[in-house]
């Protein structure tokens, strides 16, 4: 492993608010859902399942980077 001082970082998006789907267990972003329904169960039965559950989101209010020259994450405290 190689020594770095993380002098080069670039700030990560959170991420989003995720959900998942009761019937096949799918797991999306909430805004993927466009119809409101699981395109995966409509896909493979052509039932609109519209049953999900919210997924916790990790670190919540912890700022997350990545430094450039040797692609670690870097969380805030």
């Amino acid at each position: 492993m190689t020594f770095c001082k993380h002098t080069t970082l670039e700030l990560l998006p959170e991420k989003k608010k995720r959900v998942r789907c009761r019937q096949c267990h799918l797991t999306m972003d909430s805004e993927e859902l466009g119809d409101g329904y699981c395109p995966e169960c409509f896909e493979t039965s052509g039932k609109r399942q519209y049953e999900f559950e919210e997924m916790e989101t990790e670190g919540r209010g912890v700022a997350r980077y990545r430094c450039q020259e040797c692609d670690a994450i870097v969380e805030s405290a």
